[in-house]
């Protein structure tokens, strides 16, 4: 035991001692540096001691002068100065007013202060918490215990009666009870009176609590035990009621008021005998009304007046819905008008008895809902009758004409006129469907729209212009419900009555949109515009579509595009907006789908009356850019720029058609064919320029690089398509380079290499020119040795060629030569990047080699394969062994 504790502690020892003489190396190491800057602390801390004993003594030591000294004595020799202590190896901060808590070796340090909490916000409190929030202020705000007592009342009471008479105690008869608890109800409400300005809160809480208990009284005495006739029952709700209304009026206790009201519509429902006399349950109602009529006349109470609507309206609706028949039409009708009446002056007789500074403020529900409402219910006692209806429509449309003139001319209240001339025109339109044909109605809405929207903009008046609005609205679907196939398919092109309400509709909602842009309402033209022309669109594709021949169907929609887009052009000449020009666009865009329907439907472009076709929008298309060059808009361009990429493509689909299908030869020519007109484009663009700029002229600039590229990407997509197809040279014969596919792939590649090092590609294009012309090339020279595999191999063109013999050697020979390429003339003119991809490039054949050709080692070709690779890797280690030496810049960096 012992001698383990002794080897461990040699074992330490051995330790300490080693990591002594690390110290000590690294102490020697630094030694000189170390003194120089033991002796510059030491020369600091001397002149920060001669600076502290110049300012003064210590505190303690100025106390101790200025307190009171005894009798001088012989003067004592001065103490001693201290010696200065050993810097501490500690890092000591000086200051000029003394030392900090810093320079004391071992003074603890400060704690960190905390950082402040960031402020939260309040979050907005959902449905819960605030239904919770209402629930509390009802309970902690108001009079308090008055609503909860009564509320508890209620309970107890009900509460002691059920057990009373479980008990049997209540042995006295029905009749007692009840006039007991009315006689309390009573004297309840009595004293609740002489309390209303003494105690307003408890009064008006007691007031409700007991009429409710009346009618409780009269519900229980006429439903549950038959002492009182239903016209007794009825006739003691309705003074309970009304008593009710008069307290509310009287004490300006509108939450009176509403249960008055709310108990006065429910009656009906609790006192119901199931007998179905409407007359009996709508006078009730009118009496109900009559009483929401004199309140509204006295007090401005609007949740009282919905009230009042909601419940006639919504139980005479339902009534109606479940118990209407035609023979009770002349028992209802007059209810019907006596309430429209009601519900058509409250919200006039609210607005004219508003203050002055709220004379604008208008009860529009009841406005808007009254005479919607009504009319609807009116159309359901009609049975949708048409003629009818239209004269009732023209009815409420002379009413609101002549409330409306009356506000205007008082000048009462601007809004409540504003509205009853909305309503007045509203029933004036409706009436016209009604008597009319839908066409026709969506023909006099469209027109009608029209002049309201330019009235309103001409009197800056809202409202008109919302109504304008709707009726452009209310005659689109008008004219989609009277939509008739049959109508039109036997019609006369043009002269047919779908045709026309498809072309008002349009010229309706486009001459609204140039109503607003002669007004600069941009937006509003946007919206008018945009419906306008889809309808325009819609009217005359479809007339093409269902008259033209077929054959003529897509030269006909070009020219009418065209058309459609010239027209927008000079619109937009003399009233430049952005929607103008995106219609010319396109109406260009559009020849490209035409174009290749027209190929599918007559072979090429030009069939038929294709070229006429072709005529009239070139014609059309000139003229749209020319009228375009006004506004310096900036999409102007792009107009001319979709309209030079339109006939390249256009050149092309005849092209092929001529090699294809005239003089038949082989699928190598169709390709150049197609890539012929986009090489012309190319070649136009970057050595004549200006032909193209014509008509935009200098403001076409700006395309000098977009619309080259985009004629590259064409040829490039073509180039792409065209690596993967036999491309044969038919009727002569297919060699190598020489064919005309592949000649055209090689113009498509030293026509993108000279158009990046020296046209107007981008910079980004040009810095990558070399790796994409060598990425392209090795493409291409891939591609001539499996097409010289097809072709002179006689192995078809199909996705096994790759996996041949032939294939894979003449692939390994190839890349092979192409990798000491670029091996030797990497390592010659010292190009180390050019060495690096020779190298990469016999890497991935060796690559190859072990992976596919090992497999055919047992043919000849396999075995060519090995060979000419280790070959050509022979002659790349005599003349290139190793790659050329970094430049200076980039060795040093």
């Amino acid at each position: 035991m012992r001698g383990s504790v002794q080897g461990k502690g040699m074992s330490v020892e051995n330790l300490l001692g080693l990591a002594a003489l690390v110290l000590a190396i690294i102490a020697l190491t630094n030694n000189g540096n170390a003194t120089k800057r033991l002796a510059a602390l030491e020369r600091e801390l001397q002149r920060l001691r001669e600076m502290l004993a110049q300012r003064g003594a210590p505190p303690a030591q100025a106390q101790a002068e200025a307190a009171p000294t005894p009798a001088p004595r012989e003067a004592a020799p001065p103490p001693p100065r201290p010696v200065p202590a050993p810097p501490s190896p500690t890092r000591a901060v000086f200051d000029v007013d003394g030392p900090s808590m810093e320079t004391t070796p071992g003074a603890p340090m400060p704690p960190p202060q905390p950082a402040p909490p960031r402020p939260t916000l309040p979050r907005e409190p959902d449905v819960v918490s605030q239904g919770i929030e209402k629930i509390k202020r009802w309970f902690t705000e108001g009079n308090v215990p008055v609503k909860i007592g009564v509320l508890v009342l209620f309970a107890g009471v009900a509460a002691l009666l059920k057990y009373a008479t479980d008990q049997g105690w209540l042995n006295a008869p029905i009749e007692l009870r009840l006039a007991g608890v009315a006689a309390v109800a009573l004297a309840a409400l009595v004293f609740a009176w002489r309390k209303r300005e003494s105690n307003r809160a408890f009064a008006l809480s007691l007031q409700g609590g007991a009429i409710g208990i009346l009618l409780m009284v009269v519900f229980a005495a006429f439903k549950l035990y038959g002492l009182m006739p239903v016209g007794v029952a009825f006739a003691i709700s309705i003074v309970l009621v009304f008593g009710a209304g008069v307290l509310a009026v009287l004490q300006d206790a509108k939450a009176l008021a509403f249960f008055a009201v709310l108990a006065g519509f429910l009656a009906p429902l609790w006192l119901s005998t199931g007998s179905g006399n409407h007359v009996a349950l709508f006078s009730y109602y009118a009496v109900l009304n009559a009483t929401i009529f004199a309140i509204a006349w006295w007090k401005s109470w609007r949740v009282l007046n919905l009230l009042g609507f909601l419940f006639t309206f919504g139980i005479g609706g339902a009534w109606g819905v479940m118990d209407y028949a035609p023979e009770k039409f002349g028992t209802t009708e007059p209810f019907l008008l006596l309430f429209f009446a009601f519900y058509l002056l409250i919200p006039l007789v609210h607005a004219m008895r508003q203050p002055m500074e709220r004379r604008d403020y208008v009860d529009g529900t009841l406005v808007f809902a009254t005479p919607l409402v009504c009319f609807a219910i009116q159309a359901g006692l009609l049975h949708g009758a048409r003629m009818p209806l239209a004269f009732n429509a023209l009815g409420l449309a002379a009413i609101y004409a002549v409330l409306a003139l009356i506000v205007f001319r008082r000048g009462a209240n601007r809004v409540l006129g504003d509205g009853y001339a909305l309503l007045a025109v509203g029933f004036a339109t409706l009436a016209v469907p009604l008597a009319l044909s839908a066409r026709a109605t969506a023909s006099v809405f469209a027109l009608e729209g029209a002049a309201l929207a330019w009235l309103g903009v001409r009197q800056q008046r809202i409202v008109r212009q919302l109504a304008a609005f709707a009726l452009h609205a209310i005659a689109a679907g008008a004219c989609v419900i009277g939509f008739d196939h049959t109508a039109v398919v036997t019609g006369t092109p043009i002269a047919n009555a779908q045709f026309m309400s498809l072309l008002i509709v349009a010229v309706g909602a486009l001459a609204t949109a140039w109503v607003y842009r002669r007004a600069d309402s941009i937006p509003q033209f946007a919206v008018y515009y945009a419906w306008g022309l889809a309808w325009w669109l819609v009217a005359i594709t479809r007339e093409i579509l269902e008259f033209a021949p077929g054959d003529s169907e897509p030269d006909l929609l070009l020219v009418a595009y065209a058309a459609t887009g010239w027209i927008a052009a000079e619109a937009h000449r003399r009233r430049p907006t952005t929607l103008l020009i995106l219609t010319s666009l396109f109406a260009i865009l559009a020849a490209f789908p035409l174009s290749l329907l027209q190929t599918i439907t007559h072979d090429h472009p030009f069939g038929d009356a294709g070229a006429l076709a072709w005529l009239g929008y070139a014609v059309l298309g000139i003229r749209s850019l020319q009228c375009l060059r006004t506004g310096e808009h900036r999409l102007a361009p792009w107009a001319q720029l979709l309209w030079w990429l339109v006939w390249p493509f256009v050149a092309s689909l005849i092209l092929y058609w001529l090699i294809d299908d005239v003089l038949h030869l082989a699928q190598g020519w169709g390709v150049a064919a197609i890539a012929l007109p986009w090489l012309a484009m190319a070649t136009i663009a970057e050595w004549h320029w200006e032909w193209l700029a014509v008509p935009l002229r200098e403001r076409f600039d700006d395309m000098m690089t977009l619309l080259p590229g985009l004629v590259f990407l064409a040829l490039a997509a073509l180039w792409v398509v065209s690596l993967g197809l036999p491309g044969g040279s038919h009727p002569l014969p297919w060699v190598p380079v020489v064919n005309p596919m592949e000649i055209v792939q090689l113009a498509t590649i030293a026509l993108l290499w000279h158009w990046c090092a020296y046209g107007t590609a981008p910079e980004w294009l040009n810095r990558v020119r070399v790796l994409m012309t060598a990425l392209a090339g090795f493409a291409w020279i891939t591609s001539v040795v499996l097409h010289a595999v097809h072709h002179w191999g006689g192995i078809a063109w199909d996705a096994h060629l790759i996996g041949t013999s032939l294939a894979q050697t003449s692939l390994t020979v190839t890349w092979s030569i192409l990798g000491v390429i670029g091996w030797v003339l990497g390592s010659k003119r010292g190009q180390r990047t050019l060495w690096l991809a020779g190298a990469l490039l016999m890497a991935v054949v060796l690559l190859k080699l072990l992976v596919v050709d090992r497999h055919n080692l047992g043919n000849g070709l396999g075995i060519a394969s090995f060979i000419a690779f280790g070959l050509l890797c022979t002659v790349v280690g005599y003349f290139a062994p190793a790659p050329p030496r970094e430049p200076a810049s980039e060795a040093t960096a």
